[in-house]
């Protein structure tokens, strides 16, 4: 357990507007990760791996992308249980993102929208700070989330994706292709069918010319929304393994605000993660996985809270978890709850 615990510093945190404590918690980590202070929120990684798109996880929780944009934290996330670690969105220029505010706390429903639109300091940057991580040295898995910058028209978009690919490739346990964001103009659209054609046979050429370049194939995984009928789940399951992409993560924050719109800013633009997006989550999940059958890798994101929400995202037919806003709302002993819970689940599940 941690010498500090979240809940001593929530309460300070909770006081200040939702991104100046991000900043500010990710300057804490940057300067605390490498020194002996780290001890004070240090935990222990339950240890129970599990072989996933041929990588072997430490265990079955990961941070979601998003938190940490830069990749400045790897090491500072990685002391606090989790088996892997994702990071990005990155774009291959720097840009500011959309005007603040731009991330509101919705505290009666766990929940949080943010309209951020992939502010980050560019692949150059993003890249340095990856090399000089250390968390994959110390077993863990690390994956890179790439995205197009919001100047680049839409036509254009699969430019910018090739262009991170070509970045991160040398660097990745794990390439996401991020196409769900509802936070840059248009990007959705990505997950049509001839647009996600296009743009995955760019992918999975530029793939494979990388993995004979670099001596060894790094998995990719495509990021999809949560606001997907039937048909479309369909389509995108059925393009993913044509294109032989390696898994999918499911999901991206709602648009939706059905559940949320009787409570202060649900009105704001942006997506909606935390709690009211668990249920939407869990249904992709379960389409995605009577679509691509038994073997195929889906990383399960969207409201996991609990020990008990992680279980039910596995049974929902996920093979890995991911947490961000949960990590946010319950702090770091969530990771150990779930993967704690994830391990017993695996133990008592019938083989």
């Amino acid at each position: 357990m941690a010498l500090l615990p979240y809940a001593l510093t929530r309460p300070f945190l909770f006081g200040l507007d939702p991104e100046q404590a991000h900043d500010l918690t990710l300057e804490a980590l940057a300067r605390l990760q490498h020194t002996p202070l780290m001890c004070a929120i240090r935990q222990p990684r339950i240890e129970d791996p599990v072989i996933v798109a041929g990588l072997r996880f430490p265990n079955r929780v990961g941070l979601a992308a998003g938190l940490d944009k830069n990749g400045r934290c790897i090491d500072g996330f990685g002391a606090l249980g989790f088996g892997f670690i994702e990071v990005g969105t990155v774009t291959p220029l720097p840009q500011p993102g959309n005007p603040k505010p731009r991330m509101w706390r919705l505290p009666d429903a766990n929940a949080l929208i943010n309209r951020l639109g992939f502010n980050n300091a560019g692949l150059a940057s993003f890249v340095s700070n990856v090399q000089r991580a250390r968390f994959r040295q110390q077993g863990g898995i690390l994956g890179l989330n790439i995205g197009k910058n919001a100047v680049t028209p839409i036509e254009r978009a699969v430019d910018d994706y090739l262009l991170g690919l070509d970045g991160v490739y040398p660097h990745a346990d794990y390439v996401t292709v991020n196409i769900s964001s509802p936070n840059t103009q248009n990007l959705r659209a990505l997950q049509s069918d001839d647009a996600l054609e296009s743009l995955l046979g760019a992918l999975s050429e530029r793939d494979v010319l990388l993995a004979q370049r670099h001596g060894r194939k790094v998995p990719l995984f495509v990021k999809i929304a949560p606001d997907l009928v039937e048909d479309q789940v369909r389509v995108i399951a059925a393009t993913l393994k044509n294109h032989g992409i390696s898994g999918v993560i499911a999901t991206n924050t709602t648009i939706s605000r059905e559940a949320v719109k009787h409570l202060p800013h649900a009105e704001e633009a942006g997506g909606l993660s935390g709690a009211p997006v668990f249920e939407a989550s869990n249904a992709v999940i379960r389409q995605l996985r009577a679509e691509l059958g038994s073997g195929y890798p889906i990383i399960g994101v969207g409201g996991v809270m609990s020990g008990a929400d992680a279980v039910a995202k596995m049974a929902a037919g996920a093979d890995l978890v991911q947490i961000y806003t949960g990590f946010i709302y319950k702090g770091p002993e969530l990771v150990t709850e779930a993967a704690q819970a994830l391990k017993q689940n695996a133990a008592t599940a019938p083989h």
